[in-house]
C-alpha cells in the first residue's frame, strides 16, 4: 500500500510539474507576443527611412542613427519637461486627494457611500469629446490656454475617480484592529494615516501612482486641443513627425522609443511594488 501510494503521489507530482512547465511556456509566448510590437518599434527606429517603409518589411538592415539625430534636432527636451511636469504633479495631487477620499469610503465609510462611489465612476462615462467644448471655452475665458498648469488640473480630474476606486480596494485590506489600536493609543487621524495606513498600502500607492502617471503621460486629446507651443507634451511632439508627403516611419519610431523610456523606467523601478499592489487581496 505504501509503495502504491508513493507511486500515485509521484505520478501526480510529475503531472503537476508538466502542467507548470506548459503554463510557463505559454506565459513566455504570450509575453513575447505582446512585446513584439515594442521590439519592432525599437528596431525600426534604427532603420533608414527607405528600409522602414519597405514592403514586405526588411528583417536585415544596416543600423543607422539618422532617425535619432532628426529627433534631437527638433528640440525634444521642452516637450519631455512639459509631460514630466504635468504627469508627476498631477499624480502627486491625485494621491493626496484620493487617499483621504478612499479612507472615508472604506475604513470609515460616510453615509450613502455607494452613491458617492457611483458618482466618482460616473464621471468616466462621459465621452471626452463631449466635455471638450465647455472646457475649452472655460480655459479660454480665464486665459489659461497653452498653459501646463491647465493640463495638471485636467489630468488630476481625469485620474482621480480611478485612483479613489483603486485606493479604496487597497484600504479595505487593512485590518481594522490596527486602526482601533492606534486610536486607543491616542494617535490622531493624520498620524494613523501617515504611520500605519500608508506603510501598509505602499504597494497599492505605487500601483495607483504608476497607472495615473502612464495615463497622464500618454494623454493626447486634451493636449492637442488645449496646447500649442509653450505647453505641448510628448504625444504632441510625436504627431509632428506625421506628414502627408515623404517618409517618416523611422524617425517616428525613434521618437516614440525615446518618449516611452520614462514610463518604462518608472515601471521597472517600481515593478516589485507594482506586482504587490495589483495582487493585494488576491490571495486570502
Amino acid at each position: 500500500m505504501t509503495t502504491s501510494r508513493l507511486r500515485t503521489v509521484g505520478s501526480k507530482r510529475r503531472g503537476t510539474d508538466a502542467a507548470g512547465a506548459l503554463w510557463t511556456v505559454l506565459a513566455w509566448l504570450a509575453g513575447l507576443l505582446f512585446f513584439l510590437p515594442v521590439l519592432w518599434m525599437v528596431l525600426t527606429g534604427f532603420k533608414r527611412e527607405v528600409d522602414a517603409a519597405s514592403n514586405p518589411p526588411s528583417w536585415f538592415f544596416s543600423p543607422a542613427l539618422d532617425g535619432y539625430r532628426q529627433v534631437f534636432d527638433r528640440d525634444l527636451l521642452p516637450y519631455l519637461l512639459n509631460s514630466m511636469t504635468a504627469s508627476v504633479v498631477s499624480t502627486l495631487l491625485v494621491l493626496v486627494l484620493a487617499t483621504p477620499a478612499a479612507y472615508a469610503l472604506s475604513i470609515r465609510p460616510v453615509e450613502r457611500w455607494r452613491d458617492v462611489l457611483f458618482f466618482f465612476i460616473s464621471t468616466k462615462m462621459l465621452p471626452v469629446v463631449a466635455a471638450l467644448l465647455p472646457i475649452y471655452l472655460l480655459v479660454k475665458q480665464v486665459g489659461m490656454l497653452d498653459n501646463i498648469w491647465t493640463m495638471v488640473v485636467l489630468y488630476t480630474a481625469m485620474n482621480l475617480p480611478l485612483a479613489v476606486w483603486m485606493m479604496r480596494s487597497f484600504l479595505l485590506e487593512v485590518p481594522t484592529a490596527l486602526i482601533e489600536a492606534a486610536a486607543m493609543d491616542g494617535a490622531s487621524l493624520l498620524v494613523t494615516i501617515r504611520r500605519i495606513l500608508l506603510p501598509i498600502v505602499a504597494p497599492g500607492l505605487a500601483a495607483t501612482a504608476l497607472i495615473c502617471f502612464i495615463f497622464s503621460w500618454n494623454e493626447f486629446f486634451f493636449a492637442v486641443n488645449l496646447t500649442a507651443t509653450r505647453a505641448g507634451t510628448a504625444p504632441i511632439f510625436l504627431v509632428g513627425f506625421v506628414t502627408s508627403e515623404g517618409l517618416f516611419l523611422a524617425r517616428l519610431c525613434a521618437a516614440a522609443t525615446i518618449v516611452s523610456l520614462p514610463v518604462v523606467l518608472a515601471g521597472w523601478i517600481a515593478q516589485k511594488q507594482l506586482v504587490r499592489g495589483l495582487s493585494m487581496g488576491a490571495v486570502k
